[in-house]
Formats: structure tokens, sequence, C-alpha cells
């Protein structure tokens, strides 16, 4: 079985669902070889729970992604943030590293989106864009191809986690109001860290400028409902997903890396 490295870029929560699969044998193919943070102790965090059963490689923690891409690890898992991601991709892929990355509201930017296209087929590598929080890119990817497609995007959330951000009115907090209507492109602007998943949908159909998301805020909703439709003249599909917590889009990394070793793929 011929072991691929692994690194991280970004030691939130949701790495540490990704080194926890690695902890309990989920990841057999992987070593995590470092980890990166702009507050080196959680990345620390993380490669001391993975150096506590990883017996062939030392994982090695760093704040600078210069360092990290020194170790040239073969796969990056990336859950930063858009402009982090931004300003990391492209050294990332001509350094020989493939990327499998949550930040995808970065990729709305028409410009970087061909840099990291040019850059990844240059080194031979690839960018693998795990669903998140959604699924059925798959299935987004085959309607749209069939015919021209209207695809709308839907999302409702509690007023607490838009406390702070560009869409936010007090008085979501006592009534249920649409926050934001526009494209992709647009969300992703407002509200870098609350829509990648919506970019995510617009790349697997008809593109950040062209779908039509919708944000929702309702009074003491917790967690996240996205409801993606794809209408065309053959097809008419609607993919409707509720999380309580982020933990779904940690887990779609694990399933991103799982099918990239796999032979047998979902």
């Amino acid at each position: 079985m011929k072991i691929k490295t692994l690194a991280i870029f970004g030691c939130g929560g949701l790495s540490n669902l990704v080194v926890d699969a690695l902890v309990k044998g989920m990841l057999p193919h992987y070593q995590l070889i470092g980890t990166m943070s702009r507050s080196l102790w959680k990345a620390e965090y993380l490669a001391n729970k993975v150096n506590s059963v990883q017996q062939d490689y030392h994982c090695k923690a760093f704040d600078s992604a210069e360092e990290l891409l020194a170790l040239k690890p073969e796969f990056i898992v990336e859950a930063a943030s858009p402009n982090a991601f931004k300003g990391f991709a492209i050294d990332a892929l001509k350094n020989g590293s493939s990327i499998i990355t949550l930040s995808i509201g970065a990729l709305a930017d028409e410009e970087f989106y061909k840099n990291v296209q040019q850059a990844a087929d240059e080194s031979n590598v690839k960018v693998y864009i795990a669903s998140g929080a959604i699924g059925g890119l798959d299935v987004m990817r085959t309607t749209t191809m069939m015919y021209d497609s209207k695809v709308t995007f839907t999302t409702q959330k509690g007023p607490r986690s838009l406390r702070g951000s560009a869409v936010y009115d007090p008085a979501i907090e006592t009534e249920e109001k649409e926050v934001f209507r526009g494209s992709a492109e647009d969300a992703i602007a407002l509200l870098p860290h609350q829509v990648n998943v919506s970019v995510a949908a617009s790349l697997a159909t008809v593109g950040p400028k062209e779908i039509d998301v919708s944000i929702n805020s309702i009074p003491d909703f917790v967690g996240d409902r996205h409801t993606i439709t794809i209408q065309n003249e053959e097809i008419d599909a609607t993919i409707s997903i509720y999380s309580k917590t982020a933990a779904i889009a940690g887990c779609s990394v694990v399933n991103t890396l799982r099918n990239i070793t796999s032979p047998i793929v979902f």
C-alpha cells in the first residue's frame, strides 16, 4: 500500500475532524506530515494528536505557508478562508501539491479560477472541491450538461450566524426575513465564511454570476438548511440538506480523501 503524504492548511474545527479520522484509521493511505495555522498552538495541537498514533512519520507544526510547502506534501487539506486560499493555492499547486479545499468561495473570482486551473494543469496536480455542507455535486453537473438550466440556491440560517456581517439587521432577531438575494459571486463577497457552498453549487452548474442565491434568516433557527433546485426541459431536481453543525463539511473532506485512494469511487 503506497502511503500518500498529507498536510493541513488551517487548523480549526473542521481540520480537527480530518485528524480524528486519521487517528481512527479511516484514512490508512495517508500520513500527516505537516499542519499550519497562523496561531501556532492550533497547528501544534493537531500535530501532537496525530503523532500519538503515527509510527513512521513525525508531523511538524508551522505558522507559515512557506515552511509547510517546503515539506512538499502530495495533498493539502485547506480549511482556512477564501482570502487565505487565494494567497496560498497557486504556490502550493506549483510546488506539486494537490489541494482539497473547503474555501470554494475564492473560486468565484473568475481570474483566480483560471490561474488555479492553469497552475494545476501545468504541475499535473488537482484541486478537489469538497461538497462541504451540501451534496449532489455530481447530479448538478450531470443535469446542467444536458440542457440550459435555471438554478436556485436557498439558505435558511439563524440570526446568530449573521451577527457582525454586512447583511445583519436587528429585526432578524425576532422576524423571518430574506437578508440577501443575488448571485453567488455577490453573496461570497458579502459573506466570505457562510456561503462557500453556494459557490460550489454554482461552479457545478451555471456559474457564480448566473445562479440565483437567496439567504433567509429565521429566529431561533439552529444550523443551516441549503436547498438547490435545477430545472431544464427534461430534469427537475431538488437537493435539500439540513445540518445542525458544520461537521458534515469536515466529513466531506474525509470522504474526498478516501475517494482519491479508493478503487471504488462514490
